[in-house]
């Protein structure tokens, strides 16, 4: 595979790529801190500010870039299903396992029904452990390139990821307005998340 050409930039200009530019023709374009740009071996385009050698060129300034691509309801309703998915499977195991100890057909349907509130629970404490932690995400969204975060798109503290999950009940009721709720939300948010300040963000595409 030949290695990517290097000097070489990708501008985006009124919505359209164009180039690519040698380093030196960039002060001649009319480049913002925003500016999309990319160069050779770049999955993604990158804004212009994230540059070193055109901070240094341009003379911009490094500024975080808040979250703009946020997780649909569709992406976060999958990734909920797979994590229930991996939960199910772990109960399921738990469930075969008593059966060995549970000879009466009474005491293992018992044991089914009786552990399945269980289920939920372990979910609500393992979905504010993820989304607090490094990765930011359960399985169910790393799988699907998603994961929670803060305003300004850091991770959430564990205090606030638990009282994201708890405030969820609201988005439930009444008849799961608070999630429908975010088709009317610019950034994609819920109750839940509005009550949290959290978004939920995706990785970004272009």
């Amino acid at each position: 595979m030949e290695s990517p050409v290097k000097g070489e930039y990708t501008v985006v200009i009124n919505g359209k790529p164009t180039g690519p530019y040698p380093l030196a023709s960039l002060q001649n374009l009319e480049i913002l801190p925003g500016t999309f740009i990319r160069k050779p071996g770049m999955d993604d385009y990158k804004e212009a500010h994230e540059f070193p050698e055109l901070r240094e060129l341009l003379g911009f300034k490094y500024s975080k870039t808040a979250p703009q691509y946020f997780a649909s309801f569709d992406q976060r309703l999958l990734a909920s299903v797979i994590d229930y998915f991996f939960i199910a499977i772990g109960y399921a195991l738990l469930v075969l396992l008593s059966f060995l100890f549970l000879g009466e057909k009474n005491e293992r349907i018992a044991a089914v029904v009786i552990g399945l509130p269980i289920i939920p629970i372990v979910k609500f404490f393992y979905s504010s452990i993820a989304e607090a932690s490094v990765k930011q995400a359960t399985i169910g969204k790393a799988l699907l390139g998603i994961k929670v975060t803060n305003m300004e798109g850091n991770p959430i503290s564990l205090s606030n990821s638990y009282g994201r999950n708890a405030a969820k009940i609201l988005s439930v009721l009444p008849v799961f307005f608070g999630y429908l709720y975010s088709f009317l939300n610019r950034k994609q948010q819920c109750f839940h998340d509005l009550i949290a300040d959290t978004l939920v963000t995706k990785e970004r595409l272009i």
